[in-house]
């Protein structure tokens, strides 16, 4: 290899990309990758000695909630996206249940505009489905910085939830993309709101339990089938779940979050109380061990945070007046390390599930992939490190995680976006410098 200039080097750290894992430099310029492997006598503007640190592709995450607009108590798109890159993520894909939701041509353009210029990590925000907005989904996925449409079967409110198979058909058939779903059975839920005991976080996986999310899922496999479309299942918190899921992989892709494969009823709520409680629910040890099975049987595709802060004030109120959420955006990466140095899963596969599995399931046009021509996201990681997660390293407008005192094994030291430092050593140096990631299904002609 002819000796080159580039705008950055990463020096001496450990790769780990689609060629496995081993020692090599990465150079970056313009934004894009130019060259990997020994890059000895190449030059640059600015050099990174990575020695005794993992390269990884930049972190993807494919499911946040930052709250704006509306809701800006709990969150806005520049505290959301200064936790992402703090916890080493380089993209981020935000959810449509905003005030108001984002539900039209005009509400995407709003929020890119937000976006640009406040936002520390490349972002995309999901089209709402509802039942009177096909037309607009239509238009609306085909827009760069479109993550496709999110469609809520259940757990959600107003016009964004579409509960019923009509509605749900209505929608995937209309668009062209993989759209993403919250599963859980919104007819059902409604019957068994009355099982939840006031104060008694415990009651959260009985209200909603087991049946609601299968039921839900289930369904939505038969709708899929039916349209011929591809569909994305996210957050699914059931083992049984995963044995329909396994036998319909054509169909349907799958996402698994940090604290189902983390946290176990009753023990997270007899401890954490409010914090622990999300939709869908936390369930006992034998879903989180289901989980565990599909992941390394490869029946998931990805791992997203599920980033949906609430204030303590708010997470405080007694069950079920406390809303369902958790941050996670900024703890994703050292819980999911901690996991690889326990044994849990490779380095290798969670770089799969963070990176080349949101490329392959979004269809990601420029992202996921640590390969020469791809944009030069890269996060750096000290696999040696052991640090406490406390709710004071927390960034989010939240201010707590349910992760508090757990210590972690491997941390994010470096977030770079498009060749540029973004994050260095628990500092943002280079603030809003996001931009709307672009998809392959949506790319302009010409």
């Amino acid at each position: 290899m002819s000796a080159q200039h580039h705008d950055l080097i990463i020096s001496g750290g450990t790769l780990v990309n689609h060629d496995g894992i081993g020692h090599g430099d990465v150079a970056v310029t313009n934004g894009r990758i130019s060259a990997l492997g020994d890059l000895a006598g190449h030059s640059a503007v600015e050099t990174i000695d990575a020695r005794g640190l993992h390269v990884l592709p930049g972190i993807i995450d494919s499911q946040v909630h930052f709250r704006e607009p509306g809701l800006e108590w709990k969150e806005d798109l520049k505290t959301g996206a200064d936790a992402a890159v703090l916890g080493g993520v380089c993209t981020v894909f935000e959810m449509p249940n905003t005030e108001p939701p984002t539900t039209t041509v005009a509400m995407l353009e709003d929020k890119i505009a937000r976006a640009t210029g406040r936002m520390s990590c490349d972002f995309a925000f999901y089209a709402g489905g509802t039942h009177d907005n096909v037309d607009e989904l239509v238009k609306m996925e085909k827009m760069v910085g479109c993550a496709g449409v999110k469609v809520f079967m259940g757990a959600s409110t107003g016009s964004l939830l579409v509960a019923d198979d009509e509605g749900v058909a209505r929608i995937i058939k209309a668009i062209s993309r993989r759209a993403a779903f919250h599963s859980e059975d919104e007819f059902r839920l409604a019957e068994r709101r009355s099982l939840a005991r006031p104060g008694d976080w415990t009651s959260h996986h009985e209200v909603r339990d087991v049946e609601a999310a299968v039921s839900s899922t289930t369904r939505l496999l038969r709708i899929a089938r039916a349209a011929g479309k591809r569909i994305h299942v996210l957050h699914i918190s059931t083992a049984e779940e995963m044995e329909i899921l396994k036998n319909n992989k054509h169909v349907a892709s799958v996402e698994v979050l940090p604290n189902h494969l983390t946290l176990a009823a009753p023990d997270c709520y007899e401890r954490l109380q409010g914090k622990a409680q999300q939709n869908p629910p936390i369930r006992e040890q034998r879903h989180q061990d289901g989980l565990w099975a599909a992941l390394r049987a490869g029946i998931v595709d990805v791992i997203g945070s599920d980033h949906a802060p609430h204030t303590l004030e708010e997470k405080a109120r007694p069950y079920p007046a406390s809303p369902s959420g958790t941050p996670g955006v900024q703890t994703m990466v050292p819980v999911m390390l901690t996991h690889v140095a326990n044994g849990k899963l490779s380095l290798e596969r969670l770089v799969d599930l963070l990176c080349h599995g949101p490329q392959r399931v979004f269809g990601l046009a420029d992202k996921g992939r640590m390969a020469v021509g791809w944009h030069g996201d890269i996060t750096l990681v000290d696999l040696k490190a052991r640090r406490t997660i406390t709710d004071d390293w927390i960034v989010s407008k939240s201010g707590w995680t349910p992760f508090d005192g757990m210590e972690a094994k491997g941390w994010p030291v470096a977030t770079i976006v498009r060749g540029r430092v973004v994050m260095r050593d628990d500092v943002i140096v280079a603030p809003g410098l996001g931009e709307p990631v672009r998809f392959l299904e949506a790319l302009p002609e010409g």
